[in-house]
């Protein structure tokens, strides 16, 4: 066994009790500090502690304490701050719902955490309340606009094509069985007194805080429990790792979802502990994004790599110094292209650095150093206070003391810290696959770590890993040599069921306009790139790949799309196939072929 480098860095900047401390605070200090421009609409540090204040009386009214859960379904907006906080002042958990999900999986949530309160978009109303009907539950609607600029108010009010089409994205009717929150916590604000400090009984660091929903990649979502010290361990693991960061001087940029765990600690957390100022858009647009910068200047950024890529090349194209205030950004969810990190920092003057985690460890794990040792393509080194192991992850599960893997070698990444949850909700038989013995989460992500720095490098995740004829073929590895052939746009590779070989690989492209890629061809560019018995066995050529909420393409999606079209890998036996064959439903080409391994 190779020396045990798993000694975590320590973790020096002391983490706040509870995200209530982080909030209380960042009032305290910076009072008059702007702490949230939402459209050009501001709100200060003391007005956001009064707002939450409000609201936590209006939930408390409807009969919310410790203990409780109340379901956000909203995108990024300043009622989303106010009522997050708001509930963990009453030491009861917020429940975070993607109000774009399909409604029967919100519902489905619902009933599965059993919130009492539900505060709601508008549009996400017909989900929660379908027909009126609130299923025993109180429904709050929140109005996008209400938080907007006076002026931009009165521009939506105006009887104009333009603005009748931005009133129909932004609100939508509600039924009266519905209330308003926005009316609520605005007359809470304006007539009740608040409560004397120390009223409210507030959180402890192991309570709840939040639950999450996982990405479902791998079938249907499960809850995530997250308590307040994993959440405030987070925020001062990644105060420790950013520290050219100013409290009370930077303005964060607010463009990944809350309700997804890299927005949440990020944003939400990461940026009240700074008494950062944070640009709040409700959704990721480039447009949005760069006037927002020509208000506010931006300093930090968190998002994933298309967002980052998209953003600076229009800044690029219109004005190149749009982005130079941002000196750090960070990218997670996905695998950062050395290439987009060298342009970003070409246009920004700044730092890029990708980061590594998942839902149950708050989220991060891992993270590349802001310096000039950082490595672009790598997942990076352990965040102060995390332990890692990499280990075979079939050895593990016969024996959780099973060592570590030789440096270089591919296993499964093992940690341990305190961001990393303590199990999924009502769901023992799932946290017992996923927590091993003294609190070693397996990620399900195969990787190996640098004999030489220690970097840790993503080969695959272990549930999309391709068993061919008994050897391992890692999806991504193929993925990257695939990207660099002329013509390819996006690639999902998947391994499709094969009766000789259990699986075959299969490539999913997209392509340039008017490109065309043969099997044939796609074989002879990966010979002495990709091992011979990862080369794809057939090439589908659809015009675009399936992706979540964060831009992640998602290889199940594609496994089951071409797996309904009985195409691909040779499904079921062994023979040869050949030709292109155009078809509809966005499949253009299909070549197969056989391979000796």
């Amino acid at each position: 066994m190779q020396p045990n480098r798993s000694a975590p860095t320590p973790l020096t900047v002391e983490p706040a009790p509870t995200t209530s401390a982080l909030l209380a605070g960042a009032a305290r200090r910076w009072p008059e500090r702007v702490a949230m421009d939402f459209l050009g609409a501001t709100t200060t540090y003391a007005e956001l502690a009064a707002q939450v204040d409000a609201a936590a009386r209006v939930l408390a009214d409807l009969g919310v304490g410790p203990g409780d859960r109340v379901a956000l379904v909203l995108p990024n907006c300043p009622q989303h701050v106010v009522a997050f906080y708001a509930t963990h002042a009453l030491g009861a958990t917020v429940a975070e719902h993607n109000p774009l999900a399909a409604p029967e999986e919100v519902r489905a949530q619902l009933d599965r955490h059993g919130a009492k309160v539900v505060v709601a978009w508008e549009h996400s109303v017909a989900t929660v309340a379908p027909e009126g009907d609130t299923l025993g539950r109180t429904v709050l609607a929140v109005d996008l606009t209400a938080a907007m600029p006076r002026r931009s108010r009165f521009l939506l009010r105006l009887p104009l094509k333009a603005a009748r089409a931005q009133r129909a994205v932004l609100r939508a009717s509600v039924p009266e069985t519905v209330g308003s929150w926005d009316g609520l916590v605005a007359a809470a604000l304006k007539n009740a007194p608040a409560q004397p400090a120390g009223a409210r009984p507030g959180p402890s660091p192991e309570d709840v805080a939040v639950l999450l929903p996982t990405g479902g990649t791998t079938g249907t979502p499960k809850l995530v429990p997250l308590t307040h010290a994993n959440l405030t361990a987070n925020v001062a693991q990644g105060r420790q790792w950013v520290p050219g960061l100013e409290e009370g001087e930077e303005t964060f940029g607010s463009v990944l979802p809350f309700f997804h765990a890299f927005g949440l600690t990020l944003c939400l957390t990461f940026a009240v502990s700074m008494g950062a100022t944070q640009v709040i858009l409700p959704r990721f647009d480039v447009d949005l994004v760069l006037a927002a910068t020509k208000r506010r200047p931006l300093t930090f950024l968190a998002g994933v790599p298309p967002m980052l890529d998209r953003l600076e090349a229009a800044a690029r194209e219109r004005d190149p110094d749009r982005l130079r205030t941002i000196r750090f950004a960070i990218s997670g969810a996905m695998a950062l292209d050395p290439e987009v990190a060298a342009r970003w920092e070409a246009t920004t003057g700044g730092l890029v650095i990708e980061g590594y985690g998942m839902t149950e460890s708050s989220p991060v794990l891992l993270g590349n150093p802001f310096g000039a040792e950082r490595r672009p393509g790598a997942l990076g080194l352990p965040f102060p206070g995390t332990e890692i192991r990499i280990v075979d992850p079939e050895a593990v599960e016969e024996d959780p003391d099973a060592p570590d893997v030789p440096d270089g070698e591919v296993g499964e990444l093992l940690a341990r810290g305190p961001q990393v949850f303590g199990g999924y909700l009502e769901d023992p038989e799932d946290s017992a696959q996923v927590l091993l013995p003294g609190g070693w989460l397996r990620t399900g992500d195969l990787v190996r770590r640098d004999p030489e720095d220690g970097f840790v490098v993503l080969a695959d995740r272990r549930k999309e890993l391709i068993v061919s004829g008994g050897f391992n073929v890692y999806p991504s590895q193929v993925e990257d040599a695939v990207r660099e052939m002329p013509g390819v746009v996006d690639v999902a590779v998947v391994g499709l069921p094969d009766s000789s070989l259990g699986e075959r690989a299969v490539a999913a492209l997209v392509l340039e306009p008017g490109a065309t890629v043969e099997l044939e061809a796609l074989r002879t560019w990966l010979y002495g790139k990709v091992s011979r018995y990862a080369l794809p066995n057939a090439v589908h050529v659809l015009e675009e790949l399936p992706r979540s909420q964060l831009g992640k393409v998602l290889r199940r999606h594609v496994r089951e799309h071409l797996l309904e079209r009985g195409r691909g890998g040779n499904v079921g036996g062994g023979e040869a196939g050949a030709g292109a064959e155009p078809t509809g439903a966005g499949v253009e080409t299909t070549t197969e072929a056989t391979d000796e391994h």
